[in-house]
């Protein structure tokens, strides 16, 4: 296994985390604007307001996503074990 095989599985790796993470991410940042943006329109400035809907909308996106979250996992994990089997 050469140094070129070594940065593409990082990349690969990198990329996986990426694509894994992002559904959860972009929910989380949608939210949490909305709700910035409804503090600032409405002059409440409560610290916790956004905690709760954030982590009610991440556990929901987490749960609607589970299924792409493990098959990309898995065909990465399954890329990982054919290279250790073949050597490289």
């Amino acid at each position: 296994m050469d140094g070129a095989q070594i940065l593409d599985i990082g990349r690969d790796g990198i990329w996986v985390m990426i694509l894994v993470a992002a559904p959860m991410m972009t929910v989380g940042l949608v939210v949490g604007i909305v709700i910035a943006l409804f503090q600032a329109l409405t002059q409440i400035q409560e610290q916790t307001l956004v905690f709760v809907p954030k982590i009610l909308a991440i556990f929901v996106t987490m749960v609607i996503a589970l299924p792409f979250m493990g098959a990309t996992m898995s065909a990465y994990m399954v890329k990982l074990a054919d290279l250790i089997v073949t050597g490289g």
